[in-house]
C-alpha cells in the first residue's frame, strides 16, 4: 500500500494483506449509469488497484434522479469519461481506463480480456448475455445486478455457469429491460453496493460470494431472498 493510513478504516473486514492484494487487482465496470457508477465509487475508495469503465452513453437530465456520477453541469458529457475524472479526485492511485464504445459481440472480449473480474451494469438483457458468453471464453467471473422500481437482483456467474439462462430462460433476445416500474436512486445504491461486496469476496477468494445463488431484493417490504440456483 502506498498510503496505509487511506485505507486504515478497510481493517477489520479487510487484513493488510488483503488491502495490498485488491491494489494489484483488475477490474471491468460494463456500464456507468445508476449501477455503474456506485459499483465504480465503491471499488475505487476500497483500493481496487485497476478499473475499465465502459459506457457509449453520455448523461441526461433524467439521470440525475439516481446517477451518482451524474450532476447538473456534466448533462451530455461521456459517462466513461466523467467516471474516470471524478474517481481521481478520490483516488489517484487507482489506474482508470475509459472506454466510449458499445459493448457487441464484436468488441465484448478484447475489451473484459486481462481483468481479474468483469461487472454487469448494463440496462439490457441482450447485453448481459454477450457480456456472460464473453466472460465464459476469457474463463473470468461475472458479478451481475439489475434494478427495478423497489426492487432488484444480484448474482455471480462463474465461467460455466450460465447464470442468464437460468434467470433469463424466456427473454434471451430481448432488447431492453421493462423500466416502467422506475429506478429510484436507494434501490440503484443498494444493489450497486452489494456488487462492490461481492466483487471483493470474489478478488479475495472468499467462497461465501453468491455462486450459483441469486440474492432477490425487495425494499418495499424489506425481504431479502437467496435463491439457490
Amino acid at each position: 500500500m502506498k498510503d496505509k493510513s487511506r485505507y486504515s478504516r478497510n481493517i477489520g473486514i479487510l487484513k493488510e494483506s488483503d488491502q495490498d492484494l485488491l491494489s494489484k487487482k483488475s477490474v471491468c465496470v460494463i456500464g456507468c449509469g445508476g449501477l455503474g457508477g456506485g459499483v465504480i465509487e465503491n471499488l475505487v475508495r476500497i483500493g481496487v488497484g485497476k478499473l475499465t469503465v465502459v459506457d457509449c452513453d453520455t448523461f441526461d437530465v433524467t439521470n440525475l434522479n439516481r446517477q451518482v456520477l451524474s450532476n447538473e453541469t456534466n448533462i451530455g458529457k461521456s459517462k466513461a469519461l466523467e467516471a474516470a475524472d471524478q474517481m481521481k479526485l478520490i483516488n489517484s492511485n487507482v489506474e482508470i481506463t475509459p472506454i466510449q464504445v458499445e459493448l457487441t459481440e464484436e468488441n465484448c472480449r478484447q475489451i473484459i480480456a486481462g481483468h481479474d473480474l468483469v461487472i454487469d451494469a448494463v440496462d439490457n438483457i441482450k447485453t448481459r448475455f454477450i457480456l456472460e458468453a464473453a466472460c465464459e471464453k476469457e474463463k473470468v467471473t461475472l458479478i451481475h445486478g439489475a434494478i427495478g422500481g423497489w426492487s432488484g437482483q444480484v448474482g455471480v456467474s462463474r465461467p460455466g455457469d450460465k447464470l442468464f439462462q437460468k434467470i433469463y430462460p424466456a427473454h434471451e433476445n430481448d432488447a431492453s429491460v421493462d423500466t416502467s416500474a422506475g429506478n429510484p436512486s436507494f434501490t440503484a445504491a443498494v444493489v450497486s453496493a452489494i456488487q462492490a461486496a461481492e466483487a471483493i469476496k470474489v478478488l479475495l477468494g472468499k467462497e461465501d460470494a453468491l455462486y450459483n445463488k441469486l440474492l432477490m431484493i425487495d425494499l418495499s417490504e424489506h425481504s431479502y431472498e437467496v435463491i439457490e440456483l
